[in-house]
């Protein structure tokens, strides 16, 4: 699989709320940048990333556009969250169903067809001022 079509699956998968095709898609020693966090490694602690995002948020990324480099090792993709706060998130404002619409992107390292590195930006505070925070 080329390195765009990784990133596109991977997205797809997560829109499709399909965690099992998603996580495979991961290698086991994954490196995830959380926005504005730490960076966790690893495929079992990225699930329970994901388990806890999918408990406080639904999210629909929109408006996709991936980039990669010449040999398919780096790839970025640029794309529209839209989202709905589910459940209050530790240190973030109460949640009550509001609704947000953010630009996003993430930076990804691709090995052997999937994905090894993942860094994730968009604007906390634009977020906060969305939710009524």
């Amino acid at each position: 699989m080329t390195a765009a079509a990784t990133i596109r699956a991977y997205y797809d998968a997560f829109n499709a709320g399909d965690m099992d095709r998603f996580l495979a898609l991961l290698t086991d020693d994954v490196a995830h940048d959380i926005n504005q966090g730490a960076r966790q490694t690893g495929k079992d602690a990225f699930a329970k990333f994901m388990d806890h995002m999918n408990r406080c948020y639904r999210e629909e990324l929109t408006d996709m556009v991936v980039m990669v480099n010449e040999d398919g090792t780096r790839g970025a993709a640029e794309f529209t969250v839209n989202g709905t706060y589910l459940a209050t998130d530790d240190g973030l404002p109460e949640a009550n169903g509001q609704t947000y619409r953010l630009p996003a992107g993430a930076f990804f390292e691709i090995r052997d067809g999937k994905v090894a590195r993942i860094s994730n930006y968009y604007s906390l505070p634009d977020w906060v001022a969305q939710v009524g925070g």
